[in-house]
């Protein structure tokens, strides 16, 4: 015979609250303390930002802030490149939804409602972000590349749903090709090392975390190599750029590489080859080889929590190490740190600050700071209305990364048995 247990009663709010926050005298002395504290912060920081806040300083700068010192008369070519990478992320969401169509973990009879319902929960920090970016916009223009960005996403998804999943491998690889003709496209006005603003920041963080995670995977499985020599360089690597301050590797990537590494080298006398590369090369390359050894070591937690077992059943079956290494061991490894790699390209995203300070770009934090010497609004204490501007932006992109990472982490069962 078997019985059921039990179900605990769903406490009720007032319930809740007395258990919680008023179970002792002193829990309820703390809990009204904080509660005031709370609610004086949270009433003067909505007086600001609707009531004393001027927020002119940002609304005249609003193509400062997000691409920089770009040439006003070549902005077609951000908002084609918008629109362009909005549709070959619709794409890649639709062949996502047929795999997992196809795989039975996701339901096909939701509506486009219900579907859009879902997205708008679930990206609702991005929303807010453009809608407070177009309601600071003194032109329509803007709100059209929105628009045409939006509809470019949804058409693109249409398309990856009817696309057979074996295309998913030439889609990455045209993927990349038409990522490098948009840099390309954006780099003809107005070279790198003279971008400025988020787009710099994006830029910056978006080329870093695509490099730095192969990187920080061969890293992690290099310091748990069998062969002395391939584990004492893997493990040099990782603990000399994590016990080094990252901006003091940017300031010696700007400064110091110069004295180390001559400019120009003459090639049998018929051509010279630039040595030093220009600054956001250099920069790239800092924040890769700084957050791989903070991956490795991520990495190598996860595969030191696959069971050994896992292992010798691959090695029973007759599978290569490389096989039991790639097909068995990394995917579960990787599977179990998700919300630390997460938090890591996080990290990386807001430390693309650290460039502008280190290396002199315009970024969007230097950006924040250099308006208010403008002559229109020099003298007038508006930091706090820039940065404010500055801490959201950066807020939603960061909020919107964690929210997907829970999400992915829920789709894989992580933390749950």
């Amino acid at each position: 015979m078997t019985t059921t247990a039990p179900t605990k009663a769903r406490a009720t709010p007032q319930q809740w609250v007395r258990s919680n926050l008023f179970r002792t005298p002193l829990d309820a002395v703390v809990s009204v303390v904080a509660a005031i504290g709370g609610g004086y912060v949270i009433y003067r920081f909505l007086r600001f930002v609707f009531v004393t806040g001027r927020w002119e300083i940002v609304r005249r700068n609003l193509a400062l802030f997000i691409v920089g010192a770009y040439d006003r008369d070549e902005l077609w070519r951000p908002a084609l490149s918008l629109i362009v990478l909005a549709g070959l992320v619709g794409v890649f969401a639709g062949v996502v939804r047929r795999r997992q169509i196809e795989a039975g973990t996701s339901d096909p009879t939701l509506t486009m409602g219900q579907r859009v319902v879902d997205l708008l929960k679930r990206l609702w920090p991005a929303v807010l972000g453009v809608g407070l970016m177009l309601s600071l916009t003194e032109t329509i223009t803007p709100t059209l590349i929105f628009i045409a960005a939006v509809v470019a996403a949804v058409v693109g998804r249409l398309i990856g749903v009817r696309l057979p999943t074996a295309a998913l491998g030439p889609l990455i690889a045209a993927a990349f090709v038409i990522g490098v003709a948009m840099v390309w496209l954006l780099a003809q006005p107005l070279g790198w090392d003279d971008w400025g603003g988020l787009m710099l920041n994006l830029f910056l963080a978006g080329i870093s975390i695509t490099l730095c995670f192969p990187l920080g995977v061969l890293l992690a499985l290099g310091r748990r190599s069998k062969l002395p020599l391939i584990r004492a360089v893997s493990t040099t690597y990782i603990e000399v750029f994590r016990g080094v301050p990252l901006i003091a590797l940017l300031l010696m990537a700007n400064v110091a590489l110069g004295f180390f590494v001559p400019e120009t080298i003459d090639v049998f006398g018929l051509f010279e080859v630039d040595l030093v590369p220009g600054k956001v090369v250099r920069a790239i390359v800092v924040f890769t080889l700084f957050t791989a050894a903070y991956v490795a070591e991520i990495v190598r937690g996860g595969l030191q929590s696959v069971p050994k077992g896992q292992i010798e059943a691959g090695q029973a079956q007759g599978m290569s190490p490389f096989s039991v290494t790639t097909y068995i061991v990394l995917p579960q490894a990787l599977r179990n740190v998700i919300p630390a790699l997460v938090g890591q390209f996080i990290s990386l995203f807001k430390d693309t600050t650290l460039a502008g300070a280190a290396m002199g770009f315009l970024e969007l934090l230097s950006a924040a700071q250099a308006v208010t010497k403008q002559p229109d609004f020099s003298g007038q204490g508006l930091i706090a209305e820039t940065l404010v501007f500055v801490t959201f932006v950066f807020w939603v992109g960061s909020f919107t990364m964690s929210r997907e990472s829970q999400r992915l982490e829920g789709k894989l069962g992580v933390g749950s048995r």
